[in-house]
């Protein structure tokens, strides 16, 4: 079977995904220079949504829950959801079937959109205990 070239790209994506996560396995994103800076903390000194993302990835691949939560709790949360997508979209492209879908309404992608622009906001706010959402602010003395 031959493949076409958006399948070659598809399979180029993957690999680079399972390659970011082994790299993510094996170098800390906070002491290892390797993975970039957040574009929006650097350009502004706010956390973004994502700001800790690695941080937390990194700590979850190491088994470590409570150090991943310190550093993004939102990332934490939504991770299984997006574990599912993107399983469901490999064994999509490897064997022509997908994962169950399940039907979101709106309302709820919506309920998402504000939840996540409000983790971004409180997560900025110099006030208890929303100074706690920031990363690794859960695990300083």
């Amino acid at each position: 079977m031959t493949l076409t070239r958006w399948r070659w790209l598809k399979l180029g994506l993957f690999a680079a995904g399972g390659i970011t996560v082994a790299m993510l396995f094996v170098f800390d994103p906070a002491t290892s220079g390797i993975f970039p800076p957040c574009p929006v903390r650097y350009l502004t000194g706010w956390y973004c949504p994502g700001c800790g993302s690695l941080r937390a990835m990194h700590q979850l691949l190491h088994g470590n829950l409570h150090a991943a939560w310190a550093m993004n709790p939102l990332a934490v949360i939504l991770l299984p959801f997006v574990a599912y997508g993107l399983a469901s979209r490999v064994l999509l492209e490897v064997s022509g079937r997908e994962l169950p879908r399940f039907f979101v309404p709106a309302f709820y992608i919506r309920a998402l959109a504000v939840i996540v622009i409000l983790f971004a906001i409180a997560r900025n706010l110099p006030l208890y205990p929303f100074n706690l959402l920031a990363p690794g602010a859960l695990l300083r003395p």
